[in-house]
């Protein structure tokens, strides 16, 4: 009986195989929708909203690993950031404040409304 070994597969298919995660990775920033006004929401902590009215809390995730490639962390939470800051706008808050982590790729922010 053949068996098939790591060295039978043809380069190029080895080499796309293992960057393709990667470059789906670093697309997956770009893929996060802006919204408008999102840019001018604050974020805090929450030492610092007591002054604030509180809107509300959202939970959002995000992928932390494409294929077998995790994505780094920063990556991770800028996209968690920016879900949470269009949150804010839908809601409309004007600050987000970073709460609960249970897992990495997942974040509950509170939000609020802190300017007249």
């Amino acid at each position: 009986m053949k068996m098939n070994s790591f060295m039978q597969i043809p380069q190029g298919k080895l080499v796309a195989a293992l960057l393709m995660p990667l470059a789906l990775g670093g697309c997956a920033s770009s893929l996060i929708d802006v919204r408008q006004g999102s840019e001018q929401v604050a974020v805090a902590q929450a030492d610092q909203v007591s002054q604030c009215k509180a809107i509300g809390k959202t939970t959002v995730s995000v992928l932390a690993e494409v294929g077998f490639i995790s994505r780094g962390i920063d990556n991770v939470d800028a996209n968690l950031l920016q879900l949470a800051r269009n949150e804010a706008v839908n809601q409309g808050g004007d600050t987000v404040v970073p709460g609960d982590r249970p897992e990495i790729g997942k974040r509950t922010f509170a939000i609020y409304k802190c300017r007249p």
